[in-house]
């Protein structure tokens, strides 16, 4: 049998993270197998869902690398389809219209309350005769459900789970107002789309009993699930907006890379031995359902910056000087030239072993494209004290007929403490601080070298020139 799966998104706010993850493991999944990975927008929450959602979660995918196949089926448009199902039922016997009213099924429950019972349809109209039917009750739809026995689901995470069927009430499946309830859609759109397996947050559990009625109700083949335990906090609570970052966008605003994201939030509830660092491809070759685990993952945000890190110093030179330019023009508020970018780009090599998220690299890569004279922090202006000032203003015309490559200039600024007898550090440290404004760099002449003998020399004549 070949794989179909699907992501199907409520759209009423951002891609959260453990949406992005229930989608990559239906992409892996489907890509494993050689299957198919559709995309479903669950949009039948007219009041809640929103055009600017829809956007938000089709850029995520789309950041993340998830690319779905065929065309995206928009659940709302669907509607005719899923209440002709619903009258398919009625029509076999297997539904029934119910005319209870709202005052009737509140009084129904109150006295349930009181006896102390669950609270559930009692079934007043399933084998009512609908002549009794009053004229000004528009009736809902029902499915008529086993009474007796139990449906069980076999689920690839959770194992074999069972649900008495009197723990279950004949539900809703068309609404008086003729629209379809969320199961019945997810039933007949799952169907229509060939979908085979069903993989998706375990808080969709209960929703598969009513589900797998539905289909043998409709004499459907009842596709494989799998329910994936949620994603929890450091503190062991759900991630949720109110206690931390749970948009996916909010994380690639924080400087992560998506190939990171994806290595970091496969490893949430699967693994492949103690491997952490785990290429996309090799997810693909590995990756199996089954081997997902039941206990809710802990999202730790340590991790995920050392794996960020790992592909940051493996990333591509061009690449990174793409996201870290695109910061820093709106730090400057201008473009970057063409001479600030090939030093950005020649400094990479020694900035990205140093960042672990692009907006570190970026603040790391500031002084490179800083407009001069450069600001020194606090403690970086300790080292620029005035005899320090006075060896810069001299190591700068010593420096002006230097070959400028790192090697040869570490050269020559041994040769110049020598002349002067002083220590290297006593006129390395402040040369630091006079091209960086800052006492942490890469290696100073790798930086000299990626400044070029004109910027070097500015900035060193800058702060000379500050000497009391």
């Amino acid at each position: 049998m070949s794989v179909t799966v699907r992501f199907a998104p409520s759209p009423t706010g951002f891609l959260h993270i453990g949406g992005a993850r229930t989608a990559l493991f239906n992409y892996l999944y489907a890509r494993h197998f050689g299957g198919t990975f559709r995309l479903r927008i669950e949009d039948t929450d007219r009041a809640r869902s929103t055009k600017e959602a829809v956007t938000a979660i089709l850029d995520g995918l789309a950041w993340l690398g998830l690319d779905h196949d065929g065309e995206i089926v928009m659940q709302s448009e669907r509607a005719p389809r899923h209440a002709e199902v619903a009258r398919q039922l009625l029509a076999a016997g297997r539904a029934y219209y119910c005319y209870c009213s709202p005052e009737e099924l509140a009084a129904m429950r109150a006295k349930q309350k009181a006896e102390g019972r669950s609270m559930r349809y009692d079934g007043t109209w399933r084998d009512r005769d609908p002549g009794e039917a009053p004229k000004d009750v528009p009736p809902v739809i029902r499915l008529k459900a086993p009474q007796s026995g139990e449906t069980i689901i076999h689920d690839h995470v959770q194992g074999e789970v069972t649900v008495a069927n009197a723990q279950l009430d004949d539900l809703i499946i068309l609404r008086a107002d003729g629209t379809p309830t969320y199961n019945l859609s997810v039933v007949v759109d799952d169907h229509d789309m060939g979908i085979t397996h069903v993989i998706r947050g375990d808080d969709h559990l209960n929703n598969a009993f009513r589900q797998t009625q539905i289909y043998r109700a409709l004499e459907w083949h009842v596709p494989e699930f799998a329910h994936v335990p949620l994603i929890h906090d450091a503190s062991g609570a759900k991630m949720s907006k109110r206690r931390g970052t749970v948009a996916v966008d909010a994380y690639r605003e924080m400087g992560y890379l998506p190939e990171a994201l994806r290595n970091y939030l496969v490893r949430l509830g699967w693994s492949h031995g103690d491997d952490e660092i785990i290429s996309t491809e090799d997810a693909i070759r590995w990756f199996d359902i089954k081997d997902v685990g039941r206990a809710a993952a802990r999202f730790d945000p340590a991790k995920l910056d050392n794996v960020n890190a790992h592909y940051i110093r493996e990333a591509d030179d061009a690449r990174l000087l793409a996201l870290v330019a695109e910061r820093l023009e709106a730090q400057l508020g201008r473009t970057l030239s063409e001479v600030e970018r090939e030093r950005l780009f020649k400094a990479m090599p020694g900035l990205k072993p140093r960042a672990k998220t692009i907006v570190e690299l970026a603040d790391k890569a500031w002084f490179y494209v800083a407009p001069r004279p450069i600001q020194p922090t606090p403690d970086a202006a300790k080292l620029l004290k005035p005899e320090a000032r006075h060896l810069l203003g001299e190591l700068a015309a010593y420096l002006n007929e230097a070959e400028w490559q790192a090697g040869a200039l570490e050269q020559r600024l041994r040769d110049f403490a020598d002349s002067k007898n002083v220590k290297f550090g006593a006129v390395a440290q402040p040369l630091r601080a006079a091209l960086t404004g800052s006492t942490a760099s890469p290696g100073i002449f790798e930086v000299m070298e990626a400044l070029g003998q004109d910027e070097s020399l500015g900035r060193i004549t800058d702060a000379a020139g500050g000497a009391g």
